[in-house]
């Protein structure tokens, strides 16, 4: 059995919480690959803004009280670095992602999130996918700093992940103090898997450090074709993403342990010779989550006052 295969146990409490923490994950050497990755892809991110030709729509920016910040990077594969691809083939992320989804497990989203030093933008309540729940479908979350309690560190509903939520209900209703929450404090190279229904957030951060995470969505191919969105195609696509991992992981450590990769005759994607395209498989359509911006709720929170009135 592989060092980073998840054992029944914890499979067992991620099913019935909609979470697992997986502390000191990933090896130092790893990690600080991937912070210096970090580094550069937000720079760029400022650089080049949203109107850059070629990624101004993967680098995502919001306004809140303090002006305008920038968020998230998308496709981090296509940004110039081996570092994400190397994690992806790592055996850190595809024992997981076997264990979690089985051998024909589909990277589908690859990001970075973060809150910028001094103005770090709040994550409401939400769900990221809501679906039948046939299979499991999660979000592998590699935090490259600390995320501490009254830092914007992610708040977590347990068992919230069963069922479909009024999101914007329980944002007016409860803030941040909803019933049976949890903080979850993280360090650099901890791992917080998540269900993707399972309802999760962090409050707005002012004055505090930076906080990186970086998250990779997985489902199963079978999955995909039961519930969409997408097609046969697109999975192909995607899972042309782990053999190029595979081949860079092992190219930058060659002693470390290697992944062996047993998918399926069914869902063995067909390789082309042009990485660059390989790369960035983008997504026309999603699967719907249950979201509710801050004004919302506010607009709601004011209407329920005024009905008890």
């Amino acid at each position: 059995m592989s060092t980073y295969a998840l054992t029944p146990e914890q499979l067992a409490f991620y099913d019935a919480n909609g979470y697992l923490l997986l502390r000191n994950w990933i090896p130092q050497p790893m990690l600080e690959r991937l912070q210096a990755a970090g580094d550069t892809w937000i720079a760029d991110g400022m650089a080049a803004g949203e109107d850059d030709p070629q990624h101004g729509p993967d680098y995502r920016f919001v306004n809140n009280d303090h002006g305008r910040t920038m968020w998230r990077v998308d496709y981090l594969h296509n940004k110039g670095l081996p570092a994400s691809l190397e994690l992806l083939g790592s055996p850190v992320v595809t024992e997981v992602a076997q264990s979690m989804c089985g051998v024909n497990f589909v990277p589908t989203y690859e990001a970075i999130v973060f809150k910028q030093e001094g103005n770090g933008a709040a994550v409401e309540w939400h769900q990221d996918a809501v679906h039948p729940r046939t299979h499991r479908i999660f979000n592998y979350d590699l935090y490259l700093d600390e995320s501490l309690s009254g830092a914007g560190a992610l708040w977590v509903i347990p068992g919230s992940h069963l069922q479909s939520h009024d999101v914007c209900r329980l944002s007016a209703v409860h803030g941040w103090n909803a019933p049976g929450a949890i903080e979850i404090e993280m360090q650099p190279g901890d791992v917080l898997l998540h269900d993707v229904m399972v309802l999760h957030g962090s409050p707005q951060t002012e004055g505090k450090r930076l906080r990186r995470t970086i998250y990779y969505e997985f489902r199963a191919a079978e999955e995909i074709v039961e519930d969409g969105p997408w097609d046969r195609t697109w999975i192909d696509q995607r899972l042309r993403l782990v053999p190029l991992g595979l081949k860079r992981y092992a190219a930058q450590y060659p002693q470390g342990e290697q992944f062996q990769w047993q998918i399926s005759d069914e869902f063995r994607p067909e390789m082309s010779d042009d990485e660059a395209t390989e790369l960035r498989v983008a997504h026309q359509v999603h699967m719907n989550g249950s979201y509710c911006s801050a004004g919302d709720a506010a607009k709601l929170k004011a209407a329920l006052q005024a009905a008890n009135n």
